[in-house]
């Protein structure tokens, strides 16, 4: 796989988190991220793998898509998969 150094969000990801009650959830997906302990936030390339789409597991409900910037990964959108 590859290593990430850190994790960045956009503006207006954590005002999202905050709302739905997400951020303590958030947060230790994002330690285990970088900790490279992938299995546990299921890190997988989306598809079309083109398109070079990550996605992480927040919890069952939530998923935060992202994608790769050098050696960070950049969050611009947090998903509902119910």
């Amino acid at each position: 796989m590859f290593i990430i150094s850190s994790i960045f969000e956009k503006d207006y990801i954590l005002d999202d988190l905050n709302k739905r009650w997400l951020l303590n959830q958030y947060k230790k997906s994002k330690e285990f991220i970088i900790a490279w302990i992938y299995w546990k936030t299921d890190l997988k390339l989306r598809k079309p793998e083109k398109d070079w789409i990550y996605s992480f597991r927040i919890n069952k409900q939530f998923r935060a898509f992202c994608y790769l910037q050098w050696n960070n990964l950049v969050v611009y959108k947090i998903d509902n998969h119910q």
